[in-house]
């Protein structure tokens, strides 16, 4: 079992969410499956967050580093939702 990199879920879901900390399937197998479970609301919140956030349509710069951030929490949680599978049938 090991312990989040940022200190917390809320506080490593934020590092990835800001580019800061990119996960990989090393770092996620130290993780247990409800710290995992953890994450992924917390990534998952994030998310929404971006996407709820308004964006003026005529800032096209604006418009790009929204599309970025995520695109970035999406593979974030597409990685971390692929671990979570892995680790239940068993093969991790």
């Amino acid at each position: 079992m090991a312990n989040f990199l940022g200190g917390s879920a809320p506080a490593m879901a934020r590092q990835i969410c800001e580019g800061l900390t990119r996960l990989s399937p090393p770092i996620l197998k130290r993780f247990s499956l409800d710290q995992m479970k953890a994450l992924e609301f917390e990534i998952d919140k994030r998310l929404r967050g971006t996407r709820g956030e308004p964006v003026d349509l005529e800032d096209q710069a604006a418009l790009t580093a929204r599309g970025r951030r995520i695109t970035r929490i999406q593979g974030a949680l597409r990685m971390l939702r692929q671990i979570i599978n892995q680790k239940k049938q068993g093969r991790i």
